[in-house]
């Protein structure tokens, strides 16, 4: 599947072949920021993407942080990126139109011998250049977020610190590149790369590809397309975080983000409210082998729950509507990796982003583009669109305004998803849109239809009927998440099958 503007293509051996300025391997948050801000230019930009949409990888499976930036070592592009990024947030949340809001975080200190390292910590957010960082008392802490355990010793306040849906801000990115010229291949997944006379060729199971110049934003897979190209070889370590979610009962719990003293595996289990009222507590932390081994463990959870009160007390977790896992891509030096290998000139990393790699994406994009924008002289183009309005929820809206709107288009008053008040037209929104949905989950990262306290066991046969009706597929064919993952199987599809063919032979008849 393909979305975008269409660029040219001629036939070698039997097999299509398309030629672009610019290939990005990866439709996450990572590449789509870059595909974003190389749209600005005069390029044919394609992003090549192993699953059925954005947002399929680690972007849809982390803790929505935006981070104030006081964590990573100083002097490293991990920090420098981290803050740009948090300084760009609030102008591209209102430009591409997501969910973005600064609740601040607490770092939270359990033990009156640990304050010195909370101080280090504190003044190593200074040089990193975050603002607005103080050291608060337990009484200080305790008023900010009552529900802290009465025993913490002190707390490094960041008012930088957000949260965000890392959804909607991919999937706004996304739309973005797309309304701007880039082309988007789903269900395409890259077999090999290889340096060819003056460009790079893509092997891909839809076909081959060739491109000038290639962006690796690979997430857990970008030392693997990285070692194809380059002697100089990288290596990723998936790093599996499992959470739990809780239902917007829950939500209010505690208001601000609240960490524990990083360890040697990273920030700790956190608790957070989201933007959309629920709450989060996670992720874990274990290093695996497997790079698709997103699947929930009993230890994670077992570890989410004892590790969740350790900082903030009585966390309902009777609440809990879902848990789920995702990846990290952990570079073996816990550096992010962007730029051109020595050896593999017009072939440009953007590698072991992992935490804080969400709050640093915008600037991501902004570097990678820069360094293309050098290398290819690529001219800005007349008509770049900056902005991008997203799907309308009616609830949001003035009475008056909602009205209106359901008396322009009466899909609008009709509830689909009722934990999520989600409408008709907002789901048939999110179907049409540039790159739009294709699943249940497409359209549940959209719109949150199935989110919610049912978690889609309601709503999701009439999602899969809307579905039907505005792909013109199959009931057969729709999926939950692309690829096999179909809804309607065995005897149920053989059923749907005949009484298509049945109505076409009466028809025929």
């Amino acid at each position: 599947m393909e979305q975008g503007s269409c660029l040219f293509l001629w036939m070698g051996q039997g097999r299509i072949t398309i030629m672009y300025d610019i290939c990005i391997i990866g439709a996450g948050v990572t590449g789509c920021a870059i595909a974003r801000e190389l749209s600005r230019y005069e390029a044919d930009i394609c992003v090549l993407e192993r699953c059925e949409d954005v947002c399929c990888g680690t972007s849809k499976a982390n803790s929505a942080i935006i981070h104030a930036g006081f964590d990573a070592q100083e002097g490293s592009l991990m920090a420098r990126l981290n803050v740009e990024g948090n300084r760009k947030m609030d102008r591209l949340a209102k430009e591409l139109d997501f969910p973005f809001r600064r609740n601040g975080s607490l770092v939270v200190c359990l033990h009156e011998e640990e304050l010195p390292v909370l101080q280090a910590l504190c003044e190593r957010g200074v040089r990193n250049g975050v603002e607005g960082l103080r050291i608060l008392s337990q009484k200080e802490a305790l008023e900010k977020e009552p529900n802290l355990q009465n025993t913490v010793a002190g707390a490094l306040y960041a008012p930088t610190g957000g949260i965000v849906c890392p959804f909607l801000m991919t999937i706004a990115l996304a739309e973005n590149a797309c309304v701007n010229g880039v082309r988007f291949r789903f269900d395409t997944k890259v077999m090999s790369v290889e340096k060819a006379d003056g460009f790079y060729r893509l092997e891909t199971d839809r076909g081959m590809v060739e491109s000038r110049y290639v962006v690796n934003a690979a997430g857990v897979y970008a030392d693997v397309f990285h070692n194809m190209v380059s002697r100089h070889a990288i290596h990723m370590t998936p790093r599996k975080g499992e959470y739990f979610l809780l239902d917007r009962r829950a939500g209010t719990h505690v208001s601000h983000t609240v960490f524990l003293l990083p360890g040697s595996m990273g920030k700790g289990v956190l608790v957070s409210p989201t933007v959309h009222g629920n709450l989060i507590v996670g992720p874990t932390a274990v290093d695996i082998d497997n790079k698709e081994g997103t699947n929930t463990t009993r230890e994670g959870m077992d570890t989410l729950a004892a590790q969740a009160g350790l900082a903030v007390r009585d966390i309902p977790l009777g609440q809990v509507i879902t848990s789920f896992s995702g990846l990290r891509a952990h570079e073996d030096g816990h550096e992010f990796i962007i730029g051109e290998p020595e050896d593999a000139k017009g072939f440009v990393d953007a590698a072991g982003i992992e935490s804080p790699g969400l709050t640093s994406a915008p600037a991501i994009g902004s570097m990678v583009a820069e360094l293309l924008r050098e290398r290819m002289d690529l001219q800005e183009k007349n008509g770049f669109v900056a902005k991008r309005k997203g799907i309308v929820h009616p609830l949001d809206l003035p009475e008056e305004e909602q009205s209106a709107l359901i008396r322009d288009n009466p899909a609008y008053g009709t509830i689909v998803c009722r934990c999520e008040s989600v409408t008709e037209g907002e789901i048939l929104d999110a179907i049409h849109r540039p790159v739009g949905a294709r699943s249940l989950d497409g359209i549940k990262r959209r719109t949150r239809a199935g989110m919610g306290r049912c978690q889609s066991g309601f709503c999701a046969p009439r999602i899969m009927e809307l579905l039907q009706r505005e792909l013109s597929v199959g009931l057969e064919e729709i999926t939950k998440s692309g690829g096999s993952s179909r809804i309607v199987t065995g005897r149920l599809k053989e059923s749907t099958m005949e009484r298509s063919e049945k109505n076409s032979q009466e028809g025929e008849a």
